[in-house]
Order: structure tokens, then C-alpha cells, then sequence
């Protein structure tokens, strides 16, 4: 597959109480974002120090973002695990997005240079 790391900044990821109104700050952001809600919580994803996060429940900062490039067709399969199974196996943590088009892995910033290799050597190529 063909990666491509995005942005080239630190992202984090926040936790809010289910029916907390988003900060408008955050329909200001033009680059990567994301937004979650289940029936018990609700994730951003935005650049670090974008929002203010004094509401959050909690924050974990210090990710960047892989992106696979491309269209993925929904009758695919296996493309998440086919590059989250070897970080696994490098003891590399992931967060996993994915949208319409395509699917994001969250890499803690620390560990970016090695699940870069890591994915190299099972035959990705990173844009």
C-alpha cells in the first residue's frame, strides 16, 4: 500500500462527556480533524493546541497521522489489519480512523520512525 504521513505535526486525541457541545474552534481547524460519538462518549482528533480542552474528560497528545493514499473500495479486507498486525508484533500502539474514502493510523510521535520502518519492510511505501 502507499502511506503517507500527514501534516507534519502532533495531534491529540480528546475524550468529552457525551453531550458536550463541541468548541467552535474546532469547525475552524482546516487541517486533519475528527469527531466520534457513541452512546458513551465523544473523540476529537485535532492538531495539538488547536481546542481548548479545559472540558475534556482526557487528552493524550503526541500522535501523528499515517494515511493510506487512496480510494479503498468497501469490499476490501484485511487492510487495517495488514498494517496494524506488524506494529503490533513491534510493540507499536495504534489508533485506527477510518472514513468514506480511506483509513488513518494514529502513531504515537516516539514510536513514528520505527512504524515507518516497520511498514516499509512488509513492502508499504511511504509518499
Amino acid at each position: 500500500m502507499k502511506l503517507q504521513l500527514i501534516d507534519q505535526q502532533k495531534y491529540m486525541i480528546l475524550k468529552f462527556p457525551v453531550k458536550t457541545a463541541i468548541p467552535s474552534s474546532f469547525h475552524k481547524i482546516t487541517s486533519f480533524k475528527s469527531i466520534t460519538y457513541t452512546e458513551d462518549e465523544c473523540s476529537l482528533v485535532v492538531p495539538e493546541d488547536s481546542i481548548d480542552g479545559h472540558n475534556a474528560v482526557d487528552v493524550d497528545k503526541d500522535w501523528v497521522i499515517i494515511k493510506v493514499v487512496g480510494i479503498l473500495d468497501f469490499s476490501l479486507v484485511g487492510i487495517l489489519a495488514e498494517l496494524a498486525n506488524p506494529l503490533a508484533k513491534n510493540d507499536i500502539s495504534i489508533f485506527a480512523l477510518s472514513t468514506f474514502n480511506t483509513d488513518y493510523l494514529l502513531i504515537k510521535y516516539k514510536d513514528s520512525e520505527k512504524a515507518r520502518n516497520v511498514l516499509q519492510e512488509q513492502g508499504h511505501a511511504f509518499l
